[in-house]
């Protein structure tokens, strides 16, 4: 007789995910839970209530990350699930959170059941992960991959000039530097999808094995500003139909690169910005995300060859470089095993990548790492309207479950 899987409780997750939302739930059902802020620091309270429940102590390190353990039989490194749980303002219901309320459904799942895990289980919140209010986002899953520079980091100040330090002081989550995460087992972080993918395909479960590398481009247009009425179209050194004419050149050439490749001109701003005054400067940024660096570097070709494309309309074009990554391949073995577990489930799934950044992509370089999608509604996040079915939430703690308990029986 085949063995009944073990699974989680769907109405009990839901139920904790409403709970969570009502720390900072906005008019119109979403979420505005900006790190190190009153809403942050009652939702930190009740998770650690919820872990100390379950009989997990609790640990908090220098940048305020909440590790809650569940002890093992063994003395391994433990096995780490999470994500954070900030938001951006008016954001939703399940960015981030759903990682961090999988973890807590796995470990409810284990106590009801009374199994004891041979590798202790850890639940981690990773601060501050939107960046929505000190920037940069991510930061302090930067900080412990040695991304970031901690002293730089803490001093990173909000609108209203208040540092991270200080308002990590005032909600009592500044802790010890030896409490950070130093070695795992593995992390596993579920997470939304944010995109239309997997509800396109009819698909429910994403197991994702990169994220992808980018590239960000500031490039400005430099013309001459001359009266709007009285100055011939031959005698014009217009900076904002040069830029029209460099972006369609982009568009054209970008759009031939590769399928996958994803491309955006974000941010335009165009000087002096008066109707009657022709622009003498156009500034914009061109960002592009593929997970084969060869083809980045592609994107990189023509961005500087825009360059003598705007010089020959009579303007002056520079192109510099933001920031860039490369793609952050996730553990081969882990991301194998997720997709065993979601065979054995007898769930419909992909692998895929992710192209939003991730807490775990920072965690991946010293930690075996992957990553878990589900659904995303209409591929809607960072809104109040995002959405993710209670099934397909249920569905992806499941897989989470399930590759726990395959690593415990290893």
């Amino acid at each position: 007789m085949k063995k009944q899987k073990l699974l989680i409780n769907g109405k009990r997750l839901s139920d904790s995910l409403e709970k969570f939302a009502d720390f900072g739930r906005t008019e119109n059902n979403g979420v505005t839970r900006l790190s190190l802020t009153e809403e942050d620091r009652l939702v930190r309270d009740y998770f650690c209530s919820c872990c100390e429940e379950l009989g997990m102590s609790i640990k908090v390190d220098d940048m305020g990350n909440i590790y809650a353990t569940l002890e093992g039989l063994e003395n391994k490194p433990p096995i780490v699930m999470g994500s954070h749980m900030d938001t951006v303002k008016k954001g939703g219901r399940f960015d981030g959170i759903l990682g961090v309320a999988a973890g807590l459904e796995v470990v409810r799942t284990l106590v009801d059941n009374d199994i004891k895990p041979n590798v202790p289980i850890t639940i981690v919140n990773f601060t501050n992960e939107e960046g929505a209010r000190f920037e940069p986002s991510m930061m302090a899953s930067g900080v412990l991959s040695g991304k970031f520079e901690k002293t730089t980091m803490i001093q990173k100040t909000d609108s209203d000039g208040i540092t991270f330090e200080d308002a990590l002081n005032s909600i009592g989550y500044a802790g010890d530097i030896e409490s950070r995460l130093k070695e795992a087992t593995a992390f596993i972080e579920l997470h939304i999808e944010q995109g239309p993918i997997l509800e396109r395909e009819a698909l429910k479960i994403g197991v994702v094995e990169c994220v992808l590398g980018m590239v960000c481009y500031e490039i400005e247009v430099t013309g001459e500003s001359d009266h709007a009425g009285t100055t011939p179209m031959n005698m014009r050194k217009d900076a904002f139909f040069t830029t029209n004419s460099l972006v369609t050149e982009a568009i054209q050439k970008l759009n031939l690169l590769d399928e996958d490749l994803v491309f955006t001109i974000g941010r335009v701003n165009v000087h002096p910005n008066i109707h009657t005054v022709i622009p003498n400067k156009v500034v914009f940024t061109l960002e592009a995300r593929h997970k084969d660096q060869q083809v980045i570097e592609r994107v990189e070709e023509i961005i500087k060859g825009l360059i003598q494309s705007g010089s020959n309309d009579g303007c002056e074009v520079t192109a510099t470089k933001l920031w860039g990554r490369d793609t952050v391949w996730f553990d081969e073995s882990l991301c194998d095993l997720l997709e065993q577990s979601t065979n054995s489930l007898g769930y419909s799934y992909k692998r895929m990548v992710s192209g939003a950044g991730h807490d775990a992509q920072f965690i991946a370089s010293y930690i075996p790492t992957a990553m878990v999608f589900v659904p995303s509604v209409n591929g809607k996040s960072h809104c109040e309207n995002e959405l993710t079915s209670w099934e397909d939430c249920e569905k992806g703690v499941n897989v989470i479950l399930e590759t726990v308990l395959a690593i415990q029986a290893k």
